[in-house]
């Protein structure tokens, strides 16, 4: 393994520098490093746009699998809107906390193979033991963090590897705008088309032009299927938790393991691939003090996201990555507006069809893509190793609960090591 400095993005700061900050622009819009920084002044509607995406992708996909965890649980109307809301109020506070404190866009989510988990065994358990479970997974994480273990592991991981495994997460994405054109090819057709013409003519707007080109062509073809009977604040229920020994080992000990393993691992490798220097510390500590505030109102597991935070780290947030944290604010932002009401606004969500979500989040991860795919392949002697990351987490693969993002990452790193070690090894001179 390598503990070389990660090759930062084309646009980012110098290797060794602090994170970039933000730099404000004078009247002809050109940067100004002398004028102050501050949050208005970064904002930006690219970046505001790349968060609101964020949270589309994030509700439209991963929460269903949440839904069906309560419901996989027998819980009640109340404890799941709870648990809505506590995941997007953690969501919402550290995606807010932590981009405006490191200034980079740190977005933040719910562990989704944590909740996949929970729908095979949240039945088997009462919902207090679970509560219980979910404390400890906080605590543990929290500890982790802090104690930078696990920044310490990821950082002995080689940047080619790295960036192999971005490009693997997404992969699926990628294809997922052409798999569309086959079930909905006016929605998905237009937003590809929106999005290339805005590409060329108003870049900085290009995901906008493509997400209002797909929603006018779900409009057309009838697709849009959006029933709100009434909207009405989320009554947080706070659960009193137990513990117990088949709780911990059922539930925190695999959600632990799935947690850092196929979320955080890679919410880091996103940061680290697009140029920033993520303070695993903080990061990892703070998310995991969340997790732990929120578990007793119903909240499993917050942690770094990976898919949706290549969309607010790449270009098509912002061309000047030092700006892309207001995407992070963003996306925090609508995660609080939302939470705010629990699981009544999901059905706003639940109503775009899932080719328009496939096709918008595609086109916006393209640029991430294509610097994951770049990284991977820029140095000879690892492009192997990157090879057999990229096709081991684009595979889907997931062994003993554990998404192909980690095991990518792993294969990836023993190829590396093999390899090098190879080539030492045969270079040596004779004695």
């Amino acid at each position: 393994m390598s503990s070389k400095t990660p090759t930062p993005h084309p646009d980012a700061a110098p290797s060794g520098s602090a994170p970039p900050q933000p730099v404000a622009e004078a009247a002809d819009g050109s940067p100004n490093p002398g004028a102050r920084p501050g949050l208005f002044r970064d904002a930006s509607l690219s970046a505001v746009l790349a968060g609101f995406v964020a949270v589309v992708v994030s509700y439209s996909g991963p929460l269903v699998i949440v839904l069906a965890a309560a419901s996989a649980g027998h819980l009640n109307t109340a404890q799941t809107s709870s648990w809505v809301w506590a995941i997007s109020i953690g969501s919402g506070l550290t995606c807010i906390g932590l981009s405006l404190r490191t200034k980079m866009p740190v977005i933040t989510a719910w562990s989704t193979p944590g909740a996949a988990l929970l729908v095979t065994s949240l039945g088997a358990y009462s919902y207090a033991e679970a509560i219980g479970a979910f404390i400890v997974t906080g605590l543990v994480i929290t500890l982790v963090g802090l104690t930078g273990v696990f920044g310490w592991l990821m950082r002995q991981v080689p940047t080619a590897v790295v960036s192999a495994m971005l490009a693997g997460i997404l992969f699926s994405f990628g294809t997922g705008v052409f798999t569309s054109l086959k079930t909905a090819p006016l929605i998905a057709g237009s937003v590809l088309v929106a999005y290339l013409l805005a590409k060329r003519w108003l870049p900085r707007y290009a995901v906008l032009v493509a997400l209002a080109a797909g929603v006018a062509a779900s409009a057309v073809s009838s697709r849009l299927d959006i029933h709100l009977d009434r909207i009405e604040l989320a009554k947080p229920v706070l659960t009193t938790p137990e513990f117990s020994l088949a709780s911990l080992i059922g539930i925190a000990v695999p959600m632990i393991l799935a947690t850092l393993a196929s979320q955080n691992a890679p919410g880091m490798a996103v940061l680290t691939a697009s140029g920033y220097e993520p303070k695993d510390r903080l990061l990892i500590g703070s998310t995991g003090l969340v997790s732990t505030a929120l578990a007793p109102f119903g909240s499993h597991a917050i942690n770094l996201a990976a898919i949706t935070a290549a969309i607010c780290t790449g270009p098509e947030s912002h061309r000047d990555p030092r700006r892309r944290y207001v995407a992070g604010v963003s996306c925090g932002a609508f995660y609080l507006l939302i939470g705010a009401f629990g699981s009544t606004l999901v059905v706003l969500f639940a109503g775009l069809p899932k080719e328009l979500v496939a096709a918008v989040a595609g086109v916006a991860l393209l640029g991430a893509l294509a610097g994951g795919l770049t990284g991977a392949v820029k140095e000879e002697k690892d492009r192997e190793a990157a090879l057999i990351t990229f096709l081991a987490t684009a595979s889907g693969v997931t062994l003993f609960g554990i998404g192909s993002a980690f095991w990518g990452l792993l294969f990836g790193v023993l190829a590396h090591f093999i390899l090098t070690r190879r080539r030492r090894t045969t270079t040596e001179p004779a004695k």
